[in-house]
């Protein structure tokens, strides 16, 4: 909770290492809730100039969260695509962008 708050409030040198501490006690079996705390981790990364690791991190969630019921960490993933549009010269942000349009 700690990390989502920092996120929130757009401090990343706070957020980043609350949140990674967070998601290292979650596995991939707590698939909604992992890809949602991938999602503010992501922004985290974003807010701290760190483009090519939020989109790394934001791919994750993408992957972990498509074969859930829940909606919500889809959702949180595709307004964090909106925040990576202006950084679409970014390699990895171009291939990201593409893949999800699909």
């Amino acid at each position: 909770m700690k990390g989502r708050c920092w996120t929130e409030l757009h401090r990343p040198l706070r957020a980043v290492p609350a949140l990674e501490a967070a998601l290292a006690d979650f596995n991939d079996a707590h698939a909604r809730d992992k890809s949602l705390y991938l999602t503010w981790l992501a922004h985290a990364y974003l807010d701290a100039g760190e483009i090519e690791q939020s989109a790394t991190v934001i791919t994750k969630a993408m992957d972990l969260s498509s074969g859930i019921g829940s909606v919500r960490p889809q959702q949180r993933a595709n307004e964090f695509l909106l925040r990576l549009q202006p950084h679409r010269a970014i390699a990895p942000v171009a291939e990201l962008l593409d893949r999800a349009a699909m």
